[in-house]
């Protein structure tokens, strides 16, 4: 865009205003940094920076979409320009883009394969710093009832007790789960500890008449299922 950088939007010409541009032409038409000047709203009078300009040093500091994602409220406000409201903007525009890579999963259709679950729960663990286990509970038609966070850990580690599992799936009269957590990491290779966990909520589901029927690492944008490597 010939629009200087630093100079006002509402000064540049009109069919270079990213709002404009956007109505006119489409969102596939706009830049990262022009998408995200329309979620910022607004420049920062003290460094005199406009709202694009604002999008271009976050994409600059952070390293792109994902990264943001992974990023804080503290971390966005830690870029010159970049408040609390324009770091709430941020974090609710990256929520709705991971809810809408979601929608189609849940209860309104029967999740039949390790990829529905990776589409439907993916886009909220695979950015990630810490790792996370989540149960999903199943009725007998392979719809979600529930999805229930069992575990938050370390970078490294996160313990999860077969109890922790049951418990809510019994409650909630489940007929099968699914346990899926992610690697922060990347790497979805499942590590010892892993593999143990799966071991045992597998015996305790056929124990209780509740089939583990996968459990699904996700790294990065790869993903590692044990029911489709057989050992489910």
């Amino acid at each position: 865009m010939s629009a200087e950088s630093g100079s006002s939007i509402k000064h540049w010409p009109e069919d270079e205003r990213p709002r404009e541009r956007l109505i006119k032409f489409g969102g596939d038409k706009l830049s990262d940094a022009h998408l995200l000047g329309i979620v910022i709203g607004s420049g920062d009078p003290q460094s005199k920076k406009n709202a694009v300009d604002l999008g271009r040093d976050l994409l600059q500091h952070f390293g792109g979409f994902r990264q943001l994602d992974s990023a804080s409220v503290g971390e966005l406000r830690a870029v010159k320009g970049i408040g609390s409201a324009k770091a709430a903007q941020i974090k609710a525009a990256l929520e709705i883009g991971k809810r809408l890579s979601a929608q189609g999963g849940g209860s309104q259709r029967a999740m039949t394969s390790s990829r529905d679950f990776v589409e439907c729960y993916g886009p909220f663990l695979r950015n990630l710093k810490k790792e996370v286990v989540k149960v999903v509970l199943l009725n007998p038609k392979l719809r979600v009832i529930k999805d229930i966070p069992i575990s938050e850990g370390s970078l490294n580690a996160s313990i999860v007790h077969p109890r922790e599992v049951m418990v809510p799936a019994i409650k909630e009269s489940a007929a099968s789960i699914v346990l899926i957590h992610n690697h922060p990491s990347g790497d979805p290779a499942p590590s010892q500890a892993d593999i143990e966990i799966t071991h045992r909520v597998a015996k305790t589901g056929d124990i209780v008449g509740i089939k583990l029927i996968d459990h699904i690492i996700v790294g990065g944008n790869a993903y590692y299922s044990f029911a489709d490597e057989g050992l489910i």
